[in-house]
């Protein structure tokens, strides 16, 4: 299905590569990842986003009315990106782009603050917990690291074992990281991987199990909330597992393949399933409540900020809704109306929702009113760039990061 030139109700060829790169071999790896970043991907080009007529937030003043701020400031950073929101981050008074080298830059200026040469693996996570920074080491060696986001520094450097491959973070909390890797066999091959905990403060195997046969390290998503490690993958598996000892607490097959991010919020797991969106219970997945879109149109990545749950779908219709009991909140059209592009991403400064889209003719960085989703202004570099857009935010800036250009927006 197509909206407006743009590919609609299917999952970005770019982050397929993304997902499958991160548990590729270092010279597959490689060679995807570059071939990644020439490919046009999914459309893109320069051109004139339609400005919406609706008025412009607070903060920011100066621009035309339905435009973007003026950047703070925009900076060309080394960002290897495939279009998922742990590639950038904003913490510790900087902000970091996923790439080679690493590169954090001070959030008020966008000076450089440091740089680590191999710091991250293109395509794996950059994961924040507890004020700390946890990188798949880009020098291919086997470690996982801790990092002080303000200055680089290393904390630690953890390696579960000469048997296994690949580690890479997939989530954290304030007492550990969660650790996927391939087991090796005597041949070098892998086929079954193992999820693993380490401590956050020392990086000491807290625990570790074995996945079930058939079971992939690629296409890995996954959250950690209430003591519950949830997690999804290619095979159609949403998987919940005791942050404490490693133990499955239950495991179940989605009807559809979960290619993207999911939501979870206090005690239930909300997955977008085509044209359904479903919320289960994490003690025992049970199904609390269900949403469908219109006919023919699919969800995007589900957000909840601030307690309440914001998701686009095709139709580029964007719903905030009650995450507890799926009542649906506000309906709002306005993107469609202004053919502006699907949000994926979301982070909320105030009363201002900020959305970042996968193409750049008719996408960029989208803000709405969060309370109504009044579009109230589009930003758009018109680099003509074919990679996704993504936002963090500090609660003072937004920062929205285009192929390899990083600009920080006023809020």
């Amino acid at each position: 299905m197509s909206v407006g030139g743009a590919s609609v109700g299917r999952f970005s060829r770019r982050r397929v590569l993304r997902l499958v790169g991160g548990g590729l071999t270092l010279a597959v790896l490689t060679a995807g990842a570059a071939g990644c970043r020439e490919d046009a991907a999914d459309g893109g080009g320069a051109g004139g986003d339609k400005p919406s007529a609706a008025g412009t937030p607070s903060g920011g003043g100066g621009r035309e009315e339905g435009r973007g701020p003026k950047p703070a400031w925009s900076k060309s950073t080394s960002a290897q990106t495939y279009g998922d929101n742990d590639e950038l981050v904003a913490v510790g008074g900087v902000v970091i782009a996923s790439g080679d080298p690493l590169t954090a830059l001070g959030a008020a200026t966008g000076e450089e603050r440091w740089s680590l040469q191999g710091g991250a693996v293109p395509g794996a996570p950059m994961l924040v917990g507890d004020g700390a920074l946890y990188l798949a080491s880009g020098k291919y060696d086997g470690a996982v690291t801790g990092h002080d986001p303000a200055s680089g520094k290393e904390i630690w450097s953890s390696r579960l074992g000469k048997e296994y491959r690949q580690p890479r973070p997939i989530a954290a909390d304030e007492k550990q990281v969660y650790v996927i890797a391939e087991i090796l066999e005597a041949d070098g091959s892998s086929r079954t991987n193992v999820i693993a905990a380490l401590d956050s403060s020392t990086g000491k195997v807290a625990w570790s199990e074995q996945r079930d046969l058939g079971t992939m390290q690629m296409g890995i998503h996954a959250s950690v909330k209430r003591g519950y490690l949830v997690y999804t993958d290619f095979k159609k598996n949403l998987t919940v597992r005791d942050t404490a000892t490693g133990r499955q607490v239950w495991t179940q097959k989605t009807t559809k393949t979960t290619y993207g991010l999911f939501a979870v919020h206090q005690n239930l797991v909300i997955v977008p399933q085509g044209e359904r969106l479903q919320a289960f219970n994490l003690s025992d997945g049970a199904e609390k409540w269900s949403m469908d879109s219109e006919h023919l149109t699919t969800f995007s990545e589900p957000n909840v900020l601030e307690g309440v749950l914001y998701i686009a779908d095709s139709s580029r219709t964007v719903r905030a809704v009650e995450p507890k009991t799926g009542r649906k909140i506000w309906h709002s059209k306005a993107l469609a109306d202004a053919e502006v592009q699907v949000p994926r991403q979301f982070v909320k400064v105030g009363g201002v929702l900020y959305g970042a889209t996968d193409l750049d003719k008719r996408g960029g960085v989208v803000a709405l009113d969060a309370k109504t989703g009044e579009l109230l202004w589009t930003f758009n570099d018109n680099s003509g760039d074919s990679h996704a857009w993504l936002v963090a935010t500090d609660g003072k800036r937004v920062f929205a990061l285009h192929g390899k250009q990083l600009h920080a927006l006023p809020v």
